[in-house]
């Protein structure tokens, strides 16, 4: 399955859409971050010898889950301990909405209060949706 490239753009998208988050490149990775915190790695953007296709997310919550699915990984470097996953891009895939749930449940595990709170504000008017679940901001 060679779709990967697709799913990390989603997913890129997605988290870059949440309240006050940008991308950065510490170590040649790709990472998306708020408020200097790490919440979506998105690794290299090729495959290399050292890296395939993947994602990390940190799931206080859903890590049980994510463990379950097949080719889910607790993180390297110790980060593992703390709730962090590593999700394979290549080959059987959670469903692309479960993975947009996982990168909002990362994002709210590192996001200051005030901005998780921003995301579950009702709609302002004019200002469209604010939730993001389901994929709407």
């Amino acid at each position: 399955m060679d779709n990967w490239r697709e799913i990390r753009e989603t997913l890129r998208e997605f988290a870059l859409r949440l309240p006050e988050a940008y991308e950065d490149h510490p170590w040649g990775d790709t990472v998306v971050k708020v408020n200097k915190k790490i919440f979506l790695f998105l690794g290299v953007e090729e495959p290399t010898e050292r890296w395939s296709p993947s994602v990390g997310v940190k799931l206080p919550e859903s890590n049980g889950h994510a463990l379950a699915v097949e080719g889910v990984k607790p993180s390297g470097y110790g980060l593992g301990k703390a709730g962090w996953v590593s999700i394979p891009l290549m080959g059987a895939l959670p469903e692309t909405e479960a993975l947009l749930d996982w990168v909002e449940e990362s994002y709210r595990a590192v996001a200051p209060k005030r901005l998780v709170a921003r995301l579950d504000a009702p709609p302002q008017d004019g200002d469209g949706p604010a939730h993001v679940g389901g994929q709407s901001l």
